[in-house]
Order: C-alpha cells, then structure tokens, then sequence
C-alpha cells in the first residue's frame, strides 16, 4: 500500500496560520455493493480519531451535502472512496486529487456523488477545494445488493490504518508549523 505523501494543508497561506480542521468523508452507495466502501471505513475508524479539529462524517450518496459541508472552509479533506480496478479488487490506494481536472465537469446535481460531481458543486457555489487526499480502494462489484466482496472487505482495515496515518500527517504537520 502506498504512503500518503502530502504537503501540510493545515496552514491558512493567505494569513500564515495553522488552522488544522480536517474533515474525513467517507462515499459511497451501500446499495451497490463494494461502492460503499467510504461509508464502511468511516464505521471501522476508532471513535477516537474524532476531535475538534478532525470530524468524522459518512457521506453515503449525499454529494450536495458535502459540497455545502465543504463551503465551511476546512483545512484538509481526506476523501474515502471506491474507485475502479486498475490492478486488482481490494487494491488500496493513497494519492492527493488533482482539483483542476476535477472540477472541469460542470456542478450542481444534487445526486451525484463522485468526487468530481462534489468539487464542481462547490466551484459553482464558489467554494475553493480544500486540499484533499484520497483513500481509495479499488472495486470487485458495484452490482446492486449490500455488503462488500471478500477482496474489499479485506481491505477495509488497511484503508483505516491509512486514514489514520493521513491525520497524522496532517495534524503534525500543523502542529509543527503552529509551535
């Protein structure tokens, strides 16, 4: 599994100052099987990874919601997803979202959640992206029914640990700059 290699974004560079808010989004259909892989890593992380400066929120299908949730300013987002399998299901995969290319599709659907989808939204709202990294896991179904393959089951723990060592990150790097 790859590292999580991210600059800090818990610093405000317009005024110089650490700020830290992180929000940790898990997304996903539950209905479609190995698609609600962000809503299942959200219910496997330990509770208390949330704090003041870290909410911990399952997004489900609700792309509209995080767009709003997104206008709020946070520092950092770490975004929890399926994504389509390039090498093989069950696959975990850390890597910070190119925003340029993901907000070139145009925003306002209420029903969309793929992270494109939510960072168009936020740019029609006029909202700038935070800096965002993505946990994804590569899928094996997204069929209609509940629960998630073997492959991506397995996974589940893996992407918890990287979620984990990403706040980690984050917060560090913001309490460095802080102190």
């Amino acid at each position: 599994m790859p590292g999580a290699t991210s600059r800090c974004a818990g610093c405000n560079r317009e005024r110089g100052i650490a700020t830290s808010r992180i929000l940790v989004a898990g997304i996903g259909n539950i209905f479609l099987g190995d698609d609600g892989f962000g809503p299942e890593v959200i219910r496997q992380l330990p509770p208390r990874l949330a704090s003041e400066r870290v909410q911990l929120v399952d997004y489900g299908i609700r792309g509209l919601h995080l767009a709003y949730d997104l206008l709020d300013e946070c520092d950092a987002l770490v975004l929890v997803d399926a994504i389509p399998s390039e090498i093989s299901p069950g696959t975990v995969h850390v890597f910070e979202a190119d925003h340029d290319s993901l907000t070139s599709t145009s925003g306002l659907d209420a029903h969309a959640m793929d992270p494109a989808a939510v960072f168009a939204t936020l740019d029609a709202l006029g909202g700038t992206p935070p800096h965002t990294v993505v946990i994804g896991c590569e899928v094996g179904s997204v069929e209609e029914g509940i629960g998630l393959s073997d492959a991506v089951t397995a996974a589940v723990p893996h992407a918890v640990r990287a979620v984990q060592d990403v706040v980690a990150e984050l917060l560090t790097c913001c309490a460095v700059r802080e102190g």
